[in-house]
């Protein structure tokens, strides 16, 4: 019996390291674990509920990536990760404290529950979903158009502005401003303020890419820092080496 237990706990720890340190209540039984052997584990501290039918293998102190992924699993075949959250797994935003957000089928009939934020969409067509890092989650483009309106205008920009750095190919970037960053922003605000002319914006100049330059005076001025030329690392803060 004992043996069985620990072939059945192999099983587990070997689908929980591919998952970011989850399982389903589905892949508990396929190895073997009943719902009396799930009542003991979760006694003992070996499994943890994080939603119903979803279990975090040992502990609860999870990344981001497992957190996602078990919102996704706990809402159902076909759902996916989507909006703030989705903007997250993509580094396009830093995570952001509080519901994961999901997106299913509109005829889905769950609810949304404690930490899980359901979104029901009849649009949501196979190729704008694909995985990352295991995970199924909405397309750069659509993600950045789910978050449009739902988060405020400077992250907005940060996202564009990131998802612009990943290379991905995303409408917006070429319907909404060119302006790169806040400061630049502020800058064009500036020119406004003192009378100066408006200058080109985000324009080549001998092959470089500048962000402000006045033809006519053959001035160019950079506002961004080096960290934002060289884009935000996997950690969402650091520079890449």
């Amino acid at each position: 019996m004992r043996e069985q237990s620990s072939t059945a706990d192999l099983k587990v720890a070997a689908i929980a390291s591919r998952q970011h340190g989850v399982v389903t209540r589905e892949q508990l039984a396929e190895c073997g674990i009943d719902k009396s052997a799930l009542t003991r584990r979760l006694r003992a501290g070996r499994l943890h509920r994080l939603h119903p039918s979803v279990y975090a293998v040992g502990h609860r102190s999870l990344s981001w990536r497992g957190r996602w992924l078990a919102a996704v699993l706990a809402a159902g075949d076909g759902a996916v990760l989507s909006h703030t959250s989705a903007a997250a797994l993509w580094e396009f935003l830093r995570p952001i404290q509080g519901p994961i957000h999901v997106t299913v089928a509109a005829a889905v009939r769950r609810k949304s529950r404690p930490g899980l934020q359901l979104h029901r969409s009849r649009t949501l067509a196979p190729s704008q979903v694909t995985t990352r890092h295991g995970i199924a989650v909405t397309i750069p483009a659509h993600t950045i158009e789910d978050i449009r309106t739902a988060v405020e205008p400077r992250l907005f920009r940060r996202a564009l502005r990131q998802a612009e750095l990943g290379g991905h190919r995303v409408p917006h970037l070429s319907a909404t401003r060119r302006t790169r960053s806040d400061l630049e922003l502020l800058f064009l605000a500036l020119c406004d303020d003192h009378g100066l002319p408006r200058p080109l914006v985000n324009h080549r100049v001998h092959g470089h890419l500048v962000d402000f330059y006045w033809p006519r005076h053959s001035l160019a001025v950079e506002t961004d820092s080096w960290t934002y030329h060289r884009g935000l690392g996997s950690d969402g803060g650091r520079p890449r080496a």
